[in-house]
């Protein structure tokens, strides 16, 4: 019996160490073939740029290409939807956002993915601060100013690249916070809505910063506060609107890097590895920099767990405003 036992711990152990030799031969043999990295939006936008940028570097660290493709529609889902459906072996990845993993749960119906089990998290890439802009016409250049404007005008229309876009969001939170009254008017993208603001068709906007950066200092749009915790790198100038009394606001438009729900851990984290050095590289940071982004490096857990909680900040304020989409 004894001799037995000690026969079986000796398969048992061996059983065990060749599987992590094999786990370990998996995850040095990845990645053996180039990676698909979709985009949930047209070519040339901001998200398309930002993976495009970190795609030829983290390629070259990985010692692998990949190939960026474009999967525009339906606020992110078709591009979701593929991914999620993909197989999970770490060789097709994702540019989910804030409309894919936190709002789209609660403005569709019949949603084509689960935002919140479908994908494994790489790790949170950039975010684009929001800032709330106004026609130079507008009578206002600070906070106080615009809420006293609009409380006289009896309602007041604002622009935005389409409902449930996080400039949306922002400024269905802006109006929950400060009671005005407000009408939505969306636009097919960022470029429309802006430019409608800076003509004077519609008086203001929450624009993020790489649509608005130039026409801000020019001083097409006048900048009246931003949405963040503390000034942002390149506004300095435009105080925070919790500074201004609006206290604890803030709104972002968030990116990330996800693949399908299952990928193996060690490709996880060979490309958050590899994700990491790319937004700690000098020239990207200072890239995306000039287009008025923030660089957000994290590990999986982070991103994951950052997910959960603007699921949880921007659902009541979807369910409240009646955002939906058929």
């Amino acid at each position: 019996m004894f001799a037995f036992a000690s026969f079986a711990r000796s398969i048992l152990a061996g059983s065990v160490l060749a599987a992590t030799a094999l786990g370990t031969a998996v995850a040095q043999d990845y990645p053996s073939r180039s990676i698909e990295w979709v985009v949930p939006y047209a070519p040339g936008g901001g998200t398309d740029i930002v993976a495009r940028v970190l795609a030829q570097h983290m390629g070259a660290d990985l010692g692998q290409t990949m190939v960026v493709v474009n999967k525009p529609g339906a606020a992110t889902a078709i591009g979701a939807e593929y991914v999620a459906r993909a197989n999970p072996d770490g060789y097709t990845l994702l540019s989910a956002d804030t409309a894919t993993l936190a709002a789209n749960p609660f403005i569709y119906e019949n949603l084509s993915y689960d935002a919140a089990n479908d994908f494994d998290s790489i790790g949170l890439t950039v975010r684009f601060p929001m800032i709330l802009v106004v026609n130079p016409d507008v009578p206002a250049k600070n906070l106080q100013e615009l809420l006293d404007w609009a409380g006289q005008q009896g309602g007041v229309p604002y622009a935005t690249p389409g409902s449930g876009s996080p400039h949306h969001l922002a400024t269905e939170l802006f109006r929950e916070k400060t009671g005005l009254a407000l009408t939505h008017v969306p636009y097919r993208g960022a470029a429309p809505a802006v430019q409608d603001v800076v003509s004077g068709q519609v008086p203001f906007m929450f624009v993020d910063t790489a649509s608005g950066q130039q026409f801000i200092e020019n001083d097409r749009l006048r900048a009246i506060g931003v949405a963040s915790p503390q000034r942002v790198e390149g506004f300095s100038q435009v105080p925070t609107l919790d500074e201004q009394g609006l206290k604890g606001f803030e709104a972002y438009a968030w990116q990330g890097l996800v693949v399908p729900k299952g990928t193996p851990a060690a490709h996880i984290d060979r490309l958050n590895a590899a994700l990491l050095a790319a937004l700690k590289d000098g020239e990207i940071k200072q890239r995306l920099n000039a287009m008025g982004l923030e660089t957000t490096p994290s590990t999986p857990a982070e991103m994951a767990a950052y997910g959960e909680e603007e699921r949880a900040k921007w659902k009541p304020v979807i369910l409240s405003a009646g955002i939906k989409v058929d």
